[in-house]
């Protein structure tokens, strides 16, 4: 039968229920998998979840990146971390680590400094006005982390922290 894919082998077929995603966003059609549904619903879940976020953010002038960088500065205030060390440590690991640095440098959240040890090595620390904008921000951000989930007890979140921990596992590799 030329023109027809098949489904790879571990994709588990679309079972026949009512999703409310479909519904969400206007899909007609089953969605490909449980994999592919589960995975929208998670990006779909994201979007949502993180508006909230976003717009307090944007009031102080700052992105959920620039967030996160000044808060892994605090982490490790006052010695502060080399540049290439904040990468690895960001929720998003496609931001541009650089230019999130030149921002809140430029908007003197953050100091830049060659390291007394190596001069090769460039630390970032958190500058006390940075400090001051997170000290501000904990509160309301506390609030919204506490409001995310209305609908869903201790128990259940978790088991989503152990799901989510586990779908972010490494596939194992045959040596």
């Amino acid at each position: 039968m030329a023109g027809k894919k098949k489904k790879p082998q571990d994709a588990s077929p679309r079972p026949a229920r009512h999703s409310g995603l479909a519904d969400e966003i206007g899909k007609r059609d089953p969605f490909y998998s449980v994999s592919q549904e589960a995975y929208l619903n998670l990006v779909r879940t994201a979007s949502v979840l993180s508006k909230p976020l976003d717009c307090l953010m944007r009031k102080h002038g700052l992105t959920r990146s620039t967030y996160n960088v000044l808060r892994i500065l605090r982490g490790h205030h006052p010695g502060g971390l080399p540049s290439q060390e904040i990468g690895p440590k960001l929720l998003d690991r496609a931001a541009d680590v650089t230019r999130l640095i030149d921002r809140l440098v430029r908007e003197e959240l953050a100091q830049r400094q060659r390291d007394d040890r190596d001069r090769r090595v460039i630390r970032v620390r958190i500058t006390r006005s940075g400090l001051n904008l997170l000290r501000k921000l904990d509160k309301p951000v506390n609030h919204l982390h506490d409001h995310n989930f209305p609908r869903l007890n201790e128990a259940e979140l978790v088991k989503m922290i152990t799901l989510l921990e586990k779908a972010r596992l490494p596939d194992e590799v045959d040596d």
